[in-house]
């Protein structure tokens, strides 16, 4: 610990009962080296810029900070919709809470720092491609405007794990908002520990929604207040076209950030149906079935906090009903409103909803690409900007609604400048595109970061379409798509 620069560490969550987390210590690796530093992510959290020299000692878990208490979260979930009743950080260790500038509390986690009480015979280890691909999405939905964990630095062990293949291995830091998951209530509710539930309610509403603090039925509205933030971020993963691919009640933060990015996807040609995660064999997860899911996981956690309800029997099952019910309606409007967004639309019109159902559907129809189809529509509305990208597809339905969408811009008092404006600052130029990600993560396996470093670059610009850009834009090419991803556990 000599000579590390210090944090000022806080500990609320290893403050709680023995029962929410188990103390273990990072095994040390043979040769830490600091792969990526995030100091745009440094800077808002107020660390020590001194410590960027010693990141790779430090968030290798090779050196604990002085003031650290390290420890593995225990939790439950429901996986694939089966019931596992322990599961708990096998290869993540929590170091601890600081406070940024702005008065913002966050986790600082290493994932990957070796065995846990919670590994269930793993490695605890990690590969250097999930690592990268979580620290490269991650970044991409932040520049996104998605809530979401983020990645502090990566650092290369020296060592190698084995999974599929022997590949080297590498050490993420992971700053969240918390690491609370519905699965954490599960953990204690699955034991009948009403008072633990009670008490990870009580610690959720203090670090997470403190405007409940004295709400009457503060546990119902503590559900409804969850809700309503998983609402809106299933919504904005929609309309960046994300696909989360594991969408476990472990892997869903009470906090409402996008948490545990696995084989994560986005996608290319619009395909509701689309799943790309290797191990979701029936399309739990696929793209258009993340709303029915997050719901579903709601009713898990409302099925937790119902003991604690105000009004219990008929009339807290009554109430907690009400609450996950209400999620389709809050998702359905904040879809609507960030989808009407992507139309250029100033307003909202009674046609609306239509409207956007309509272009997604002549989308689907011939598989068009969802990102550069919506990016393109500032070529109808007359932006010369775009010549060197593929058009909208030249269909009669297309054509069809291309009118429809002209004549409702018209109803608006909104020039072709703002409209420009309004769908360019609505639409991505750049996003991860999954063929580009897994170039990038092979080439870093192999030793070459160059093209992960330029790809993070792009990404963390994605309305960004200047020349130097315009390789990151395009959809792939024959032969180049990627119909799998893979969790790398």
């Amino acid at each position: 610990m000599t000579g590390l620069p210090t944090l000022a560490w806080q500990h609320r969550y290893a403050e709680l009962p023995a029962a929410f987390r188990q103390a273990v210590m990072p095994t040390p690796v043979a040769a830490p080296r600091l792969l990526a530093w995030n100091r745009p992510l440094a800077q808002a959290l107020g660390l020590d810029p001194a410590l960027e020299a010693v990141a790779a000692r430090i968030f290798s878990g090779n050196e604990v900070p002085e003031g650290a208490r390290p420890i593995a979260l225990a939790y439950a979930g429901h996986q694939f919709g089966h019931f596992v009743p322990q599961l708990g950080d096998g290869r993540a260790i929590l170091l601890g809470e600081v406070l940024a500038p702005d008065g913002r509390r966050f986790d600082i986690q290493l994932k990957g720092a070796g065995p846990t009480p919670y590994s269930r015979r793993g490695d605890g280890r990690a590969a250097i491609g999930p690592v990268l691909r979580e620290y490269l999405v991650s970044e991409a939905m932040h520049a996104l405007g998605v809530s979401t964990t983020r990645a502090l630095a990566a650092v290369a062990t020296g060592e190698h794990v084995v999974r599929d293949q022997v590949l080297p291995g590498a050490v993420l830091t992971r700053v969240a908002a918390s690491h609370v998951r519905v699965g954490t209530f599960q953990f204690f509710a699955a034991r009948g520990d009403e008072a633990c539930v009670r008490l990870l309610a009580d610690h959720v509403i203090a670090r997470h929604y403190p405007e409940l603090a004295d709400a009457d039925d503060r546990y119902l509205a503590l559900l409804r207040a969850i809700a309503g933030r998983q609402a809106a971020l299933v919504a904005s993963w929609l309309q960046v076209g994300f696909i989360h691919g594991v969408m476990n009640t472990d892997n869903m933060a009470v906090s409402g950030e996008t948490i545990d990015y696995g084989p994560c996807a986005f996608l290319d040609a619009y395909d509701p149906a689309k799943v790309f995660s290797s191990i979701d064999r029936h399309g739990r997860y696929a793209y258009s079935n993340q709303p029915p899911i997050a719901q579903w996981n709601l009713a898990r956690l409302a099925e937790c906090l119902l003991p604690l309800f105000d009004r219990q029997g008929d009339e807290g099952v009554a109430d907690a009903r009400a609450a996950v019910e209400d999620f389709a309606g809050v998702f359905g409007e904040q879809w609507l409103a960030g989808f009407v967004r992507k139309l250029g639309l100033q307003s909202q019109d009674a046609g609306d909803e239509s409207l956007v159902r309509d272009f997604l559907a002549a989308l689907e129809a011939v598989q068009a690409d969802f990102t550069l189809a919506f990016r393109a529509l500032a070529v109808a509305a007359g932006d010369p900007g775009f010549e060197e990208l593929p058009a909208l597809p030249k269909t009669p339905a297309m054509d069809a609604w291309l009118q429809r969408w002209q004549a409702r811009c018209a109803r608006e008092p909104v020039g072709v400048e703002e409209r420009i404006a309004r769908l360019r600052a609505a639409n991505p130029a750049v996003i991860p595109r999954n063929h580009r990600v897994e170039a990038a993560l092979a080439a870093a396996a192999a030793g070459d970061l160059a093209p992960f470093e330029a790809l993070l670059a792009a990404v963390r610009r994605p309305f960004d379409d200047a020349p130097a850009q315009r390789g990151y834009m395009a959809a792939p090419a024959a032969g180049e798509q990627v119909l799998q991803t893979f969790c790398g556990t």
